[in-house]
């Protein structure tokens, strides 16, 4: 047994392991440990921190997004308003046009036919005093002739007036 090598790799690890410990190697690998630890835990940490702004970001987006979403719609719906309020104006605008134009050409229409009525009166009326005058000239003579004409022109245009 003291002639194996196991033996000697043994005694060769204790003396390793006293001398290590004699110079405080074990401190040091300890202390190594010890820092990788909390810069681990730092690390876990600051993944934490990010971690938990992430989700406060993600939730303030989403706040945003929903009130974007909602101050869309909004716009939305008054532009809708708005646009009926203005089809509502322009069809009221429009029919108050077409009854004033039609107004408008009626009241033309009117006049062209009161006009009409007064020319052909008017002609009618001259007419009857042209035939009324010949009749009447060629028929009576004199003073008389005259104060009847004159008085007869004068009836038929009263009456045809």
């Amino acid at each position: 047994m003291l002639f194996e090598a196991e033996t000697w790799v043994a005694v060769a690890f204790l003396i390793l392991l006293g001398v290590f410990g004699y110079f405080g190697v074990h401190r040091t690998i300890l202390q190594a440990l010890d820092h990788r630890r909390d810069r681990i835990q730092k690390e876990l940490d600051d993944a934490r921190r990010l971690k938990d702004e992430a989700v406060k970001l993600v939730a303030e987006y989403r706040a945003r997004r929903e009130s974007a979403e909602r101050e869309a719609q909004d716009i939305v719906e008054s532009a809708k308003a708005e646009a009926e309020r203005i089809a509502v104006e322009a069809k009221a605008k429009m029919e108050d046009f077409v009854a004033r134009r039609t107004k408008s050409a009626e009241n033309k229409i009117a006049q062209a036919e009161m006009q009409a009525i007064a020319d052909v009166r008017a002609a009618a009326a001259d007419a009857a005093v042209y035939a009324a005058s010949s009749v009447l000239s060629q028929t009576v003579r004199g003073q008389i002739a005259d104060s009847l004409l004159d008085k007869g022109i004068k009836d038929v245009r009263e009456k045809l007036n």
